[in-house]
């Protein structure tokens, strides 16, 4: 039976993921770790907990006989640059103390990388999935070391751990998170709320994309592949769809009434860095991964869910 620890569980993806969880494994077989941010409402198993407090989540380990975790604690991008000491101690110090425990209670593993651990050396266009990692923010480098560690305890110590380098995730149900692509999230948060946005990205800046609903089934469907079809122990190359800043807010203009403008600050070289499309063939030939939104089906749900929550429906 899957017992499911997810930490950073109400972070951007563990809001939807451990839902995700709850409904396939059943509610008292996924134990959540939150810190400052649980939220009062939250149905279901909660423990308290610090990611460098690594003996208390051996406890929660032990005491709810956990065989599978989902670790998604991490500083972003933007927030890992205001200080990269503590995006340092909190991303790869995190990731250490879980895979130290995955190796003493044979644990199998989820941890996300990102199109952060690409930089301006990496091929832009169709980034393969072998190719240069020379990143020049301190997230990327936690994931490209991150990639390198999840590598070495698999081959070292047998841990089964599975990643993927997630592109930008765009979804309503938590707000911006400090993310260089989270423009993507926040024009639709002021663009419904203030009828304009400020991008902090030049109108042709094209980034990877993926709506959440997409990112949550390719993450639980990769943990359900079988271990001898996956050919990549760093982390895979997982994509959706690549669109400008410019094409994403005339998208919302044919459903909503937006003015946005564009003011570029410390994002742009942030997001110049990075790939603008990504091939994840691999994925889709191991374990057959398949996006299923579109730009103009994601912005419909965007629009519809984020009226709903805002009681402007």
């Amino acid at each position: 039976m899957n017992n499911i620890l997810v930490t950073g569980a109400f972070g951007q993806i563990g809001s939807e993921l451990v839902p995700a969880l709850q409904k396939k494994f059943g509610v008292d077989h996924v134990v959540a770790i939150g810190h400052h941010t649980i939220p009062k409402d939250f149905q279901g198993i909660v423990e308290q907990a610090e990611i460098g407090e690594g003996d208390k989540l051996e406890a929660i380990i032990k005491k709810y006989s956990i065989d599978t975790v989902y670790h998604l604690v991490s500083l972003l991008s933007a927030k890992g640059e205001v200080d990269p000491s503590l995006t340092w101690q909190i991303n790869m110090g995190g990731l250490k103390i879980i895979l130290d425990l995955a190796v003493k209670y044979n644990l199998q593993v989820f941890w996300p990388s990102s199109i952060a651990a690409f930089g301006p050396t990496t091929p832009r266009v169709n980034t393969p999935q072998q190719t240069v990692l020379e990143p020049t923010t301190m997230y990327g480098v936690t994931k490209v070391a991150g990639e390198l560690l999840v590598a070495y305890y698999h081959k070292k110590f047998g841990v089964d751990i599975r990643s993927v380098r997630y592109p930008g995730i765009i979804s309503w149900k938590t707000p911006p998170g400090g993310g260089t692509t989270d423009y993507a999230v926040a024009i639709f948060y002021d663009g419904l709320q203030k009828g304009s946005y400020e991008c902090f990205v030049r109108p042709d800046t094209t980034l990877p994309m993926m709506y959440m609903d997409d990112a949550v089934r390719g993450t639980m469907e990769l943990m359900e592949a079988d271990p001898s079809k996956l050919t990549i122990h760093t982390s895979y190359n997982l994509a959706a769809i690549s669109f400008t800043a410019e094409e994403l807010a005339k998208e919302i203009n044919k459903q909503l009434k937006v003015d946005v403008t564009y003011k570029p600050d410390f994002h742009q070289a942030i997001a110049d860095s990075w790939p603008q499309s990504i091939d994840d063939s691999v994925a889709r030939k191991d374990w057959g991964w398949n996006h299923e939104y579109t730009l103009p089906k994601m912005t419909e749900t965007m629009i519809i869910a984020l009226k709903k929550k805002f009681s402007l429906a």
